[in-house]
């Protein structure tokens, strides 16, 4: 099997990845298309499907060109989520695709949901999580309340990587983990679809079966053969939610870890044996059974940076690293919350909003780049101390995800939080665990041996001393200036 491969394709918010990786890990050649998510109005971010699939069918070519002597064995899919694509009886989709979170278009269904079911704690008791601008069932409820022509004709539920599943193979499917963050169509404890609530909100949706992420689906079919080149008759795994596979590309998955992923977007997965809940996190089924998840999720992390990276011109992101280094822990006085798309875990506040506090006229963008690093951090510190409080007990973090490309910014997390970082030798991202899970498909593939640790990061105590009295002004800085916020929230 020396000459064996898997190809891993995972879609996410700014590009579609893939890579093909031989079966002891070794990367053998990787692809990339971007793309924009859609913002057709306030508060709602979508993206056309088909563009997933056009993306996945350039990059897999792409791949198979640089193949070699390799044949591929195996797929494996995942992508950004929970989102929301339907499609008709016909597979035949419908309107753009609904994205996660960061598309807060339901916040009136969540409402009325949420007294409807009895209330945030009856809800997060069944299904492990309150109801959030990350649940799949308000926007359901929001699609048949908004656009009843389309409801109507809706039939099947898909993610990125089920619709990619779907496309390479013709079936029918969601995973268990994806299943976890359709709130409140979930029963956390039965795994499986909620036997009263799913099917209100499901109307003429005919929910799908449920599998766990490394399971094979199918194989790839003709028609799909003949668009990527593949082999008919490949076997495709299910996949999961993009967080979760980069996790499993580390081996962030054992008890008692926390997955640290820098992006765009900032997210945490801490791995249990038991179910535990909080009013403000989303606890989910995890990627392999027996295991669940506390997980929490920034809405902006990396997007602040590339802000104002954008927004002061010339510098590249390296310049801008080197004066964010220079103006040391505090950032010269300023202060920032890291709210520039409302926020997610733990506050779960759409209308928040940025804030730079303590700006003078000496201040240089430096001061302002290394205070959006520092709140990012104390986001991740938030959002930490929130997982503690829920019961969860972290024993190693591992940082994922093109941040730790530069060690300024996971210095500086590890400095807010006290608490060291692993870093693996590889950090490509989610498309690195697919390949990973559909080696399982042929082969009994070690993550270990595939992907060690390399690299561990140290908090630095005079930094960490600094930071402990930000760190308690940071948390109070929301809810000092929350109702200015949602004011101006109104505005925008």
């Amino acid at each position: 099997m020396s000459n064996t491969a898997t190809v891993g394709i995972d879609v996410g918010t700014s590009s579609t990845k893939g890579v093909l990786v031989a079966l002891d890990g070794t990367i053998l050649a990787t692809a990339t298309r971007t793309h924009r998510v859609d913002h057709p109005r306030p508060g709602h971010a979508e993206m056309d499907p088909a563009v997933w699939w056009d993306e996945a069918v350039a990059i897999i070519r792409e791949l198979l060109a640089a193949a070699g002597e390799h044949t591929v064995a195996a797929v494996g899919v995942s992508g950004m989520g929970p989102c929301v694509v339907l499609t008709d009886d016909a597979g035949a989709v419908l309107r753009p695709a609904i994205l996660y979170g960061v598309d807060t278009r339901a916040t009136a269904q969540i409402a009325r949901l949420t007294g409807e079911l009895g209330g945030a704690d009856a809800i997060r008791e069944q299904t492990g999580s309150a109801l959030s601008t990350q649940s799949v069932g308000p926007k359901l409820a929001w699609l048949a309340e908004h656009e009843p022509d389309v409801w109507a004709r809706a039939r099947r539920l898909f993610m990125p990587a089920s619709w990619l599943g779907r496309q390479l193979t013709g079936a029918y499917y969601l995973d268990q983990h994806s299943a976890s963050q359709c709130t409140p169509m979930y029963d956390a404890a039965a795994q499986d679809w909620h036997p009263r609530w799913a099917a209100p909100l499901a109307g003429p949706l005919t929910l799908p079966p449920l599998v766990w992420p490394a399971d094979v689906i199918g194989t790839v079919s003709a028609a799909a053969a003949a668009q990527t080149g593949l082999a008919a008759g490949t076997p495709v795994v299910a996949g999961t939610i993009d967080a979760w596979t980069e996790a499993v590309s580390v081996g962030a998955h054992r008890l008692g870890d926390l997955m640290l992923m820098y992006g765009t977007t900032m997210f945490l997965v801490h791995t249990t044996a038991v179910r535990n809940t909080s009013p403000v996190l989303w606890g989910t089924t995890g990627a392999f059974p027996g295991t669940r998840n506390l997980a929490a999720g920034m809405a902006t992390s990396g997007a602040v940076t590339s802000w104002l990276h954008d927004l002061v011109g010339a510098p590249g992101h390296p310049q801008l690293l080197a004066e964010a280094a220079a103006s040391g822990p505090g950032a010269g006085g300023l202060l920032m919350l890291p709210y520039f798309a409302g926020e997610r875990t733990p506050i779960a506040d759409p209308d928040a909003r940025g804030v730079i506090a303590g700006l003078t006229l000496r201040h240089t963008r430096g001061d302002l780049y290394r205070a959006a690093l520092e709140a990012t951090a104390f986001g991740v510190r938030h959002n930490i101390d929130a997982i503690e409080a829920a019961g969860g007990r972290i024993d190693r973090i591992v940082a994922v995800g093109g941040g730790t490309q530069g060690r300024l910014w996971p210095q500086i997390v590890a400095d807010v939080t006290g608490r060291p970082q692993l870093l693996p030798e590889k950090t490509i991202g989610a498309a690195y665990g697919t390949a990973f899970l559909a080696a399982g498909a042929v082969d009994k593939p070690d993550i270990e041996a595939w992907n060690p640790i390399v690299e561990r990061i140290e908090p630095d105590p005079p930094a960490c001393a600094a930071y402990d009295p930000l760190y308690r002004l940071y948390v109070d800085l929301y809810p000092a200036t929350a109702p200015i916020a949602h004011a101006l929230a109104g505005r925008s």
